[in-house]
């Protein structure tokens, strides 16, 4: 099975120059904790919530000023539409995420692929578990 036939389709973006209040009313208005972030359709980075508290809040920066560039992970993990399924769910395993941006060959996002996704389908329910071992390990902090 492709990751097209289990991704969220239509993911909306959020553009780098944005800034974190923006961003923040976005994620409120779709309820979601994440973000990709895009520039010209092209994938750059990921926001999350957490990047915003971590990233910015905690250290007292203001979100009306601060740009979506400035707190976001620019090191994106993301899978093509026509990967495999099971592969998308050891990459997920792999480097403990719960979601990736998918793109097609053009490198535009299509949609994004979460554990959610993966546990809905029947059939793939071990793919999910699979994964969420993988997650659900300590990482290593971040330096």
């Amino acid at each position: 099975m492709q990751v097209r036939e289990l991704m969220t389709r239509d993911a909306e973006c959020i553009r780098s120059d944005a800034t974190l209040q923006e961003a923040a009313d976005r994620m409120k208005t779709l309820d979601v904790g994440v973000l990709p972030v895009c520039d010209d359709g092209r994938l750059v980075g990921v926001l999350t919530d957490r990047d915003i508290t971590v990233r910015s809040v905690s250290d007292g920066r203001d979100p009306q000023g601060e740009q979506v560039r400035d707190v976001m992970t620019p090191r994106v993990l993301y899978c093509f539409e026509d990967n495999e399924v099971a592969d998308a769910a050891d990459l997920m395993r792999d480097e403990q995420v719960r979601r990736l941006p998918v793109l097609d060959h053009d490198r535009h996002l299509v949609g994004i692929i979460s554990l959610g996704d993966l546990a809905a389908e029947s059939g793939v329910e071990s793919l999910a578990g699979h994964a969420l071992e993988g997650i659900s390990l300590p990482s290593a902090p971040e330096r």
